[in-house]
């Protein structure tokens, strides 16, 4: 009797800008799927603004394509291919797209800042493994960010400084928020653990909140 293929599932990484989704996501050896791909282009008429502000509201959810990212998700767990889009930060837009194949891999991470926001779709659908938040210091969560964005020219210093010291006063609340929408909070020694038990299939499934 041939043995039942196992199936794929995804463990989703969300936390806040800066809070090492990347990093953790890389170290456990597991494919990736790069949520933040999925943001809109620049021009889209439904792109957000900052409360009294001329900025685009990046970290809002409604500055990304949460559709296309489930759809990717699901296409992945059940062939282990998808086509993603390559998205540019620095100019807002999408510029090119690749193939993501993961083969027959039991498990993979989609990670980005707008995870959380499909855990209950990715939970109905089955595919769910396990749903994560990254937190750590605002503070740490601040310096990481800035750097990495002044090295990578993501936006104008102006744009990442207000960001940054908007997105530090706020981080307390966006973790509570992604904590309310099933992803469990946690630092990063606890999530590697979560993540060597999902890998293992020893799936943490969150409750439906």
């Amino acid at each position: 009797m041939s043995s039942q293929p196992i199936p794929t599932r995804v463990v989703l990484l969300a936390g806040p800008s800066g809070s090492g989704k990347s990093s953790l996501a890389a170290v456990t050896g597991l494919p990736v799927l790069r949520l933040d791909d999925f943001y809109k282009e620049a021009g889209d008429p439904s792109l957000p603004l900052v409360d009294g502000s001329a900025d685009i509201d990046w970290d809002s959810p409604r500055s990304w394509d949460a559709d296309t990212a489930v759809s990717a998700i699901v296409e992945l767990c059940r062939t282990g291919r998808t086509d993603v889009p390559v998205y540019d930060i620095a100019t807002s837009s999408r510029v090119g797209r690749e193939r993501l194949d993961i083969e027959r891999t039991p498990l993979f991470v989609a990670e980005g800042i707008f995870a959380a926001e499909i855990v209950n779709r990715c939970r109905e659908l089955d595919v769910l493994a396990d749903a994560i938040c990254l937190r750590g210091r605002p503070s740490t969560t601040f310096r990481r960010r800035l750097a990495r964005d002044l090295k990578e020219g993501r936006k104008s210093v102006p744009f990442l400084l207000r960001r940054g010291w908007r997105l530090m006063r706020a981080e307390r609340a966006i973790v509570a928020r992604q904590a309310e929408l099933g992803a469990h909070p946690c630092a990063k020694p606890e999530a590697l653990g979560r993540l060597a038990a999902a890998a293992a299939g020893r799936h943490r499934t969150p409750a439906a909140g």
